[in-house]
C-alpha cells in the first residue's frame, strides 16, 4: 500500500500580490534544508478517511490553529520523490504566523545513541509569493501554485 497524505494550501491577496503559506518541516533532518524543503500543511491519509477532513486536521495541528472557514477547491494529486501521493486542496485565508505552535514527535537523535529527543513537527511557518513559494516547495508540490493560479 502506497503512503497517502492530504493538505491545505492557504492563499491570500496582499498588497496587490497572491500568496501562499507554507509549514517548513522540524526535526534534524530539515534543520538546514531551507530551498526546496518547505510544504503545505499536510498529513498521512489513513483508511477510509476523507482526505479534506485529514487536510484540515493537520493544519490545526501543525499550526496550533484552526483552517480558514472558506470553502476549499481540489487541487489534485502529485507524486512526491519517494513515491508518497500527496493530495491538496486550497482554500482563502489569512493566518497571523506569529506565536503558531506545533504538535511534536520524538526520535532517536543523533542516530544510535540511544538518545530520544522532541522536535516539532513544524519548525517554521511563513508566507511566500508565488514566485518564492515555488523556490521553497518540495519539488513535487509546486504543481499546486501552477494549479492554483490557474484556478484563480
Amino acid at each position: 500500500m502506497r503512503a497517502e497524505s492530504a493538505g491545505l494550501l492557504v492563499y491570500r491577496q496582499r498588497n496587490g500580490k497572491l500568496e501562499v503559506l507554507l509549514v517548513h518541516p522540524g526535526g534534524p533532518f530539515w534543520r538546514k534544508r531551507d530551498e526546496g524543503a518547505w510544504s503545505i500543511p499536510k498529513g498521512e491519509l489513513a483508511e477510509n478517511e476523507s482526505g479534506i477532513a485529514v487536510a484540515r486536521r493537520e493544519f490545526q495541528e501543525e499550526l496550533g490553529v484552526p483552517p480558514p472557514d472558506g470553502e476549499p477547491t481540489g487541487l489534485g494529486a502529485v507524486r512526491q520523490a519517494g513515491g508518497k501521493i500527496v493530495h491538496a486542496w486550497a482554500a482563502p485565508g489569512d493566518v497571523d504566523v506569529t506565536g503558531l505552535t506545533s504538535n511534536t514527535f520524538e526520535v532517536e537523535w543523533p542516530p544510535r545513541s540511544q538518545k530520544v529527543q522532541q522536535f516539532p513537527e513544524v519548525d517554521r511557518v511563513a508566507w511566500f509569493d508565488l514566485d518564492a513559494a515555488r523556490r521553497k516547495l518540495l519539488p513535487a508540490q509546486r504543481l499546486f501554485i501552477d494549479r492554483l493560479e490557474e484556478q484563480l
